[in-house]
């Protein structure tokens, strides 16, 4: 069975497998042929594990799955397909991964965010609104959908809940503990950045906003989630 741990990109996804892996002992794989953030940030930290096999054999398996991707639900994920959706506000999440695309070069900063809201793919990551709409909608009880500010404030317990709905003969680990973000920022203070719910507020320019709310696909998914 695989279980998709799945986000846009920089809602989260490396906390919650984080978490998966020091609650529960779940290591995840990835869709992509390399790891960046287990490379960057270290492997055990994240519970990172090679693909074992295809996506069809690890479907029919008896195992559980875990397989993160930050891309569209598409024709690799089975309807039935389980999944812990994890969402965060689209404009905290476009301005921290354009934080990290401009790591080396902050005068950039602004360019890139223009340019992952004006995304228009149809497949893989695309548009922040895409993204989460085709992952959300339909509602359906095997995909569960946790909110980033839940997952920070309380990570054991929103993590608890989501694998007892989707994979109720795990157990947490009887001495799990998980590390705090500030122990995170000590890994890495520029990839585990603020880690604040509305750090739109004062890091997206006015204009930028503007062209983010334009969007309908993001307009709709705001509203869907109740951040607009």
């Amino acid at each position: 069975m695989i279980v998709w741990v799945c986000s846009y990109p920089r809602s989260g996804n490396t906390f919650l497998r984080i978490v998966l892996k020091h609650l529960f002992g779940v290591r995840t794989s990835v869709v992509y042929d390399v790891d960046g953030v287990a490379e960057r940030v270290g492997r055990e930290l994240v519970g990172y594990t090679d693909t074992v096999a295809s996506i069809e054999a690890m479907r029919a398996s008896a195992e559980v799955y875990f397989v993160k991707t930050h891309r569209q639900r598409d024709a690799d994920v089975d309807e039935a397909d389980p999944a812990i959706c994890l969402v965060r506000d689209g404009r905290d999440a476009v301005v921290s991964w354009a934080r990290l695309l401009s790591e080396a070069d902050p005068d950039r900063f602004e360019t890139e965010m223009r340019a992952l809201i004006d995304r228009r793919d149809t497949v893989g990551t695309g548009s922040w609104g895409r993204n989460v709409l085709s992952w959300v909608r339909p509602q359906a009880p095997h995909r569960v959908t946790l909110r980033y500010e839940e997952l920070a404030a309380r990570p054991r317990a929103v993590v608890e809940g989501a694998l007892a709905a989707l994979v109720p003969d795990l157990r947490p680990l009887a001495d799990a503990r998980i590390p705090s973000f500030d122990e995170l920022r000590r890994t890495d203070d520029l990839f585990f950045r603020r880690g604040r719910t509305g750090s739109h507020r004062d890091e997206m320019p006015e204009h930028l906003h503007t062209l983010f709310l334009s969007r309908e696909d993001n307009a709709a998914a705001l509203r869907l989630l109740g951040y607009l």
